[in-house]
């Protein structure tokens, strides 16, 4: 089993090994060889036999085989030899080099115990002798020194040095402290004039010790530098109040100046004195003011109240631009100081690329005291927004409304940009007196306003429809002159609720802007509590309503040719003859009002688009319902109401731009619908002038013209045929009979599936039509 496997090996090494004469060659060439054992056709039993031809070789070689490792084995006793020697010899220069190393480490050491045990003794000597400057140079090398025995604290001479230099930093620290406490005592004798060298070094032996002594000077210092304000601006003085808050401010000034002159160079410059002074000054002046508002809440005005901040962010911006704030403790809020327009992207005359200050990292230290009574900037401001609103009204009565013909007519109206160039003051304002809450506040009070401007201003001054629509006739018809007055709004009413509708535009606009920059400027954490979704809608509903006027005045402007149209004798028509006078009274009243609407609604084209739509969709069905009640119809009657059906199917198409000297294609949406409901209105007449027998053809062309499966409709279609009751059963009978049967799953609805014909083709038709009554004329 073994030998077989070994020549299965043999043969797949083989097969590995084989080379292509090719690749051989190419081998061969890359790295030329003359050793026999590179060869292609190399045969391993004749190499050895050629090495070793006789049995006499092949012990030669042995021999000289253990020969071989007999050189070896002696070479390799010597070099174990030689280690053991070089081993020998490097001992010793091991044991002088530890020896150095511990002799180095000894003298170093015994150096500093010296130096340590010389320090401490100087350094008690001269703390008793307020050698401070000495001292401060001194005490830091002791103190590095003594961080070199720490692991040698175990021994009881290098403990009690330890000991003695924590009882001189102690002393030093209670020393200083009593020198401080004795010239800037809290209580009695005023300070000394300038200076002192002994605490200006007692300032820098402070710095090397525990810094609870530094904090402990600093606090003192500070608290007696500012004993005079307490005193000067306690909460029963006069000049406590807001009124004269610039004196605080004032005092503040004069004592950094003093400060610096006389006390500049005593404390380090790291400790950042003057700052520290103004920053215990801020938190001071803003307890003081909490508890005197707190106290004469009552007396507190608006005017007073807006002062007192003002003189205070002035103040703050003062601080911001002399100190750095590193040494504020707790980190401020962070102010709004965002100067952009709430409504536009940059001021007016302000360059984008300007960089953004850097905020104020004092702002609110003081001026956050205030906040708690800006409801009375709130409320002050709902008062003067009520007055605003109140304004805006009597303006308008006074004034009226924009006159047709003017710059003002259509356009929007000056009372909405002052409303909210009035928003973006108090919102700027606010900003910078308060990121929280009273931004909240503000927005309610915006919210408020901008409901009862849109109730008030717009919706309650766009005109009353009224209906006097009744008594037009035939006769009536035929003398109403092109250019009377047959619209119930007048010109400058037309143009007033154009002007509405573009102002509630505006204000759908600019109050979704306003959304968004409050948002911008109030805490993260109150955004989603600004929602004016409420107030859009509101304007949304005025420009509906408006847009809904426009509609209802035009449509019943034309009501009464629509009556008059279903009066007429259309059996007794005896030719076809030009469009009829109901029809052109229609259209004057089209060209009356719709250039004027679209002429003021010039800047807000796509409600211009909106009215056209629905005046559509409302025009038409009920062109289509008069249609009905015109019965019966002769077949030359049809024909006729067939060409004025035309003829107001082209005046749709083209009242977009009705009147306009730029002609503009009407949008594709509103030509679907046109189109869609003036070839009910001609496949309705159609069906009209086709014979009704035989019947089951009428039927059939019926259903194939209007695709309406409602036996009602087909009832009116029948009436206006003229036919009897009893003929009229029939039909309606063969109608039911010959409705198509629904799909499966559909639902048994009256109305069918059919495709109506293409506008094309019906243009095609009407064109035949009209050459059909020019050759009957």
């Amino acid at each position: 089993m073994m030998e077989e496997e070994e020549f299965e090996f043999a043969e797949d090494l083989e097969a590995i090994l084989h080379l292509t004469p090719e690749v051989q060659l190419a081998i061969e060439q890359v790295f030329p060889s003359q050793d026999p054992l590179d060869r292609a056709d190399f045969n391993a039993v004749e190499y050895i036999n050629t090495l070793f031809p006789t049995e006499q070789a092949l012990e030669e070689a042995q021999i000289a085989i253990q020969q071989l490792f007999g050189k070896i084995k002696d070479i390799k006793d010597k070099a174990e030899k030689s280690e053991q020697m070089v081993k020998e010899i490097t001992r010793d220069i091991k044991q002088l080099d530890h020896a150095k190393r511990h002799l180095t480490t000894s003298i170093t050491t015994l150096n500093h115990l010296h130096m340590l045990a010389g320090g401490v003794d100087s350094l008690e000597a001269m703390t008793r002798k307020r050698q401070y400057g000495e001292v401060a140079n001194l005490l830091q090398g002791v103190v590095n020194v003594l961080e070199h025995f720490h692991k040698y604290m175990g021994i009881p001479q290098i403990r009690q040095l330890s000991e003695r230099v924590k009882a001189a930093q102690s002393e030093l620290g209670t020393q200083i402290l009593a020198d401080f406490e004795e010239a800037f005592p809290s209580q009695g004798s005023k300070r000394p004039g300038g200076p002192s060298n002994v605490l200006r070094d007692a300032c820098l032996v402070a710095n090397v010790l525990d810094p609870r002594i530094k904090q402990e000077i600093i606090k003192k210092f500070i608290r007696q530098h500012l004993s005079e304000y307490l005193v000067l601006f306690q909460e029963n003085q006069d000049v406590a109040w807001l009124d004269k808050i610039d004196r605080r401010y004032a005092w503040i000034k004069r004592q950094l100046v003093d400060y610096e002159e006389k006390y500049g160079r005593m404390f380090p410059e790291e400790w950042c004195m003057t700052e520290r002074i103004a920053v215990e000054f801020c938190h001071i002046t803003r307890t003081e003011l909490a508890k005197v508002m707190r106290t004469r809440a009552k007396e507190i005005e608006v005017k007073l109240l807006l002062f007192a901040i003002q003189r205070t962010t002035n103040f703050e911006g003062l601080l911001a631009k002399r100190f750095t704030g590193c040494t504020l403790t707790d980190k401020r809020p962070e102010s709004p100081l965002d100067p952009t327009n709430p409504f536009l992207e940059d001021e007016p005359g302000e360059d984008p690329r300007k960089p953004k200050a850097p905020d104020n990292p004092f702002h609110g230290i003081v001026s956050k005291c205030f906040e708690p009574h800006l409801y009375v900037y709130i409320e002050s401001q709902d008062k003067n927004l009520g007055e605003l609103i109140d304004r805006f009204v009597a303006d308008f009565r006074t004034q009226g409304p924009p006159k047709a013909g003017t710059e003002e007519g259509g356009a929007v109206l000056p009372s909405c940009a002052d409303l909210f160039v009035y928003y973006k003051k108090c919102m700027v304002q606010c900003s910078q007196l308060s990121t929280g809450e009273p931004m909240i506040a503000l927005t309610t009070i915006f919210q408020k306003f901008l409901r009862e401007y849109a109730w008030k201003i717009l919706s309650g001054n766009l005109p009353k429809s009224s209906s006097n629509s009744g008594g037009l006739t035939i006769s009536s018809l035929l003398k109403e002159k092109e250019g009377s007055e047959a619209a119930k709004f007048t010109v400058d009413e037309l143009c007033l609720i154009c002007s509405i509708l573009s102002t509630a535009e505006y204000c759908l606009a600019t109050t979704q802007q306003l959304e968004e920059k409050l948002k911008e400027k109030v805490d993260k954490v109150l955004v989603e509590r600004i929602n004016l979704t409420g107030e859009m809608d509101t304007f949304s509903t005025v420009i509906s309503n408006s847009i809904q006027l426009l509609v209802q005045d035009l449509d019943a402007a034309c009501d009464p040719a629509l009556t008059a149209m279903s009066k007429m004798p259309w059996q007794s028509v005896e030719h076809v003859g030009d469009q009829s006078p109901y029809v052109t009274s229609i259209i004057m009243h089209i060209k009356q009002n719709v250039p004027i609407i679209r002429d003021n609604l010039a800047s807000t084209r796509k409600y211009f688009t909106q009215f056209c739509i629905k005046f559509t969709n409302s025009f038409i069905p009920k062109f289509i319902n008069h249609l009905f009640r015109c019965k019966p119809i002769s077949m030359v009657g049809a024909e006729q109401l067939l060409l004025d059906t035309h003829s107001l199917k082209t005046v749709l198409l083209d009242l977009p731009s009705i009147g306009s000297q730029v002609l503009r294609k009407a949008p594709a949406s509103y030509t679907k619908i046109v189109v869609k409901g003036m070839t009910r209105a001609e496949m309705i007449l159609k069906v009209v002038m086709a014979p009704h027998e035989p019947p089951v053809v009428f039927v059939d062309n019926y259903i194939k013209l209007l695709a309406d499966g409602n036996p009602e409709t087909f009832q009116k279609i029948l009436d206006m045929k003229g036919l009897k009751r009893s003929e009229q059963s029939s039909m309606l009978e063969l109608f039911r009979q010959r409705l198509p049967t629904p799909p499966s799953g559909a639902d048994g609805g009256p109305s069918l599936s059919f495709s109506a014909p293409t506008p094309e083709q019906e243009s095609s038709r009407i064109r035949k039509l009209e050459k059909l009554i020019k050759k009957r004329l």
